[in-house]
């Protein structure tokens, strides 16, 4: 259809130059009102006043090359969490709590996820992530296409899947410049930093074949920590725009993940912190407020962007909202759970 209204567009062009007087200005509004419909239908994020993000070094920079420390949240899985993608929520959150980037966790293993439940199941996953973009696209968000892998481990697993989703998803967001890609979530189960490369060079290609700038993020080994290790083997610049993962929890993680994470941006690597939590590594547990300021301060020094983990009611240290709460927006504090109110506060 685009090629089309191109081609309609050369002739009337090509009759404008044997137009003369009064035609010449019907010409030229013809001509507007043909490049006003080359633009319709086009889902540029622009609109919400979002630039496009790139990645300078180490450091993800908006179109005038300012320095750009994304602040935002995860969602839990969406099978599991639907109701929480909506527009109210989204809304609120960048309003009341001051995010700017939402993530979109997209189970492909456990129950029901997008490689495992049915073709009924794959439908809805893939309307919830168009909701999902169309909600932070008109809250004027940036948004996380989340790939979640964790109990398949090993990113190859499904890289058939992978590859199909992300030739979709790529086709349909080219044009907005809030979307980001993070093609494996947390690879683990002794798999290594070879295989995982391996695997994201060729869904960055498939990506690439459609949307040429958009920022992606790959999984590093052993649950997005040894990112120093991909340090030492980075994906080839010529793909452009490509970050790393790096996930912690602060009651498990500390000093010696940090320098993993210094030495990852020392050898120049770009991090994105996609996953975060103030608890230990299961989720739950006890909060270490002392570790989680060690993190916001190394995050904020070298401004490097994070989402944290999650938006539900599930019955954990990591949701952001109580257990008993049937709300999906508008929370007040006393439906907050200690570490949403305690995360909350650096997003502002």
């Amino acid at each position: 259809m685009e090629s089309e209204r191109k081609n309609e567009m050369r002739d009337i062009f090509s009759k404008c130059d044997g137009w003369r007087g009064r035609r010449t200005a019907v010409c030229v509004l013809l001509v507007a009102l043909f490049a006003a419909m080359l633009c319709i239908g086009k889902k540029d994020a622009s609109a919400a006043g979002l630039s496009p993000l790139h990645v300078k070094g180490t450091q993800l920079v908006d179109g005038s090359g300012k320095a750009v420390q994304l602040k935002g949240i995860s969602t839990h899985g969406l099978s599991w969490f639907p109701e929480y993608v909506n527009e109210k929520s989204f809304g609120y959150m960048k309003k009341k709590w001051g995010i700017n980037v939402v993530r979109l966790a997209m189970y492909t293993a456990e129950y029901n996820g997008y490689c495992t439940g049915d073709a009924e199941n794959k439908k809805k996953l893939e309307k919830l992530v168009d909701d999902g973009v169309r909600f932070a696209t008109d809250a004027g968000l940036y948004v996380i296409i989340d790939w979640h892998i964790l109990s398949d481990g090993n990113p190859t697993v499904h890289q058939k899947e992978a590859l199909s989703f992300f030739k979709k998803m790529a086709k349909k967001y080219k044009d907005n410049s809030n979307v980001i890609y993070e093609i494996c979530n947390e690879p683990n189960g002794g798999v290594q930093w070879k295989d995982i490369k391996k695997y994201a060079v060729k869904v960055i290609k498939k990506i690439r074949k459609y949307d040429k700038d958009a920022v992606i993020i790959t999984g590093t080994p052993t649950w997005s920590q040894d990112v120093d290790i991909a340090a030492a083997d980075k994906i080839s610049s010529k793909y452009g725009n490509i970050m790393y993962s790096l996930h912690f929890y602060a009651a498990t993680h500390g000093d010696f993940l940090r320098q993993k994470a210094q030495k990852a941006l020392d050898s120049g690597l770009a991090l994105f912190v996609t996953e975060f939590g103030i608890c230990d590594a299961s989720g739950s547990g006890g909060i270490n407020k002392g570790e989680a300021k060690k993190w916001f301060e190394f995050l904020d020094k070298n401004k490097i962007s994070y989402a944290a983990w999650n938006l539900s009611n599930k019955n954990e240290t990591s949701a952001f909202i109580k257990a008993g709460c049937a709300k999906v927006s508008g929370w007040n504090k006393s439906e907050l759970t200690d570490s949403a109110k305690y995360i909350v506060k650096r997003f502002k």
